[in-house]
């Protein structure tokens, strides 16, 4: 059991580092126009929590037998603050004093589960505390594609729903389910399990309206590009693309 639960880390680890590189083709076009657009930048923050929480909450001597949890989630924090700070530099100024003072809410929020965990709290306390934490933010995180799921059945259509990145979503939350079931620790395995069954709901609309994809031949690549990360997209209006407005790569909770 030790070594399926260590090959289920390393495979969750993968997928997941998948999901935290999907925004790579927003911020290229970020980049390549100099500004952020439509799209929003509060969803890269809040992985970015609960990227800090879940990487914490990995760490030996507040879970054991944990580490690859702490891994993944150390190395997307680091990937998310990369998006935010650019996120930042290219956003319009209200836009960049929101998403600074959402940031140092995170820094701020992250902080105090650290103090508190490490000085009020000890042993099983401090597991329950902390993975409760870790756990909250990732349904969070794996909820926020319903708004997309939502547009699916609305516009019958699978447009905004690239059909390798719900693999993806799948996968990763399947594999940490796994994971944590084979670790018998309910703060991974329940909120992958959300997100393992999300992601298998998202695969389900995927195969129910493939067929039925908008006729519209009007979307550029760069459109096509966009929408390689999850989020919120808003309805096409006549003669108008359609930005994907939320990024929601990992949006991946572990």
């Amino acid at each position: 059991m030790d070594v399926a639960h260590f090959l289920f880390g390393i495979f969750g680890n993968a997928s997941a580092l998948f999901l935290f590189l999907a925004p790579l083709i927003t911020f290229k076009r970020i980049f390549k126009n100099k500004s952020t657009e439509k799209f929003s930048g509060v969803p890269y923050v809040m992985t970015l929590l609960n990227n800090l929480l879940s990487a914490w909450y990995g760490l030996p001597f507040v879970s054991p037998h944990n580490i690859l949890v702490t891994t993944i989630n150390g190395t997307g924090a680091v990937i998310e603050t990369i998006y935010v700070l650019i996120f930042i530099v290219f956003a319009p100024k209200k836009g960049k004093a929101k998403i600074l003072g959402l940031f140092t809410l995170v820094l701020a929020v992250f902080s105090a589960v650290v103090f508190i965990s490490l000085f009020a709290l000890h042993g099983n306390s401090r597991k329950i505390f902390c993975g409760c934490a870790a756990a909250v933010f990732s349904i969070l995180m794996y909820g926020s594609p319903l708004s997309i799921m939502r547009l699916v059945i609305k516009t019958k259509s699978v447009e905004f729903m690239p059909f390798f990145l719900s693999l993806f979503v799948f996968l990763c939350g399947t594999s940490w389910f796994v994971f944590g079931l084979l670790g018998r620790d309910p703060f991974v395995a329940v909120p992958n399990g959300v997100g393992s069954a999300l992601g298998a709901m998202q695969l389900i609309l995927y195969f129910i309206y493939r067929d039925r994809k908008d006729g519209s031949k009007n979307g550029t690549m760069e459109d096509e590009e966009s929408n390689m990360e999850m989020g919120a997209a808003k309805p096409a209006q006549k003669g108008k693309q359609v930005p994907n407005n939320a990024g929601q790569e990992g949006h991946v909770s572990t």
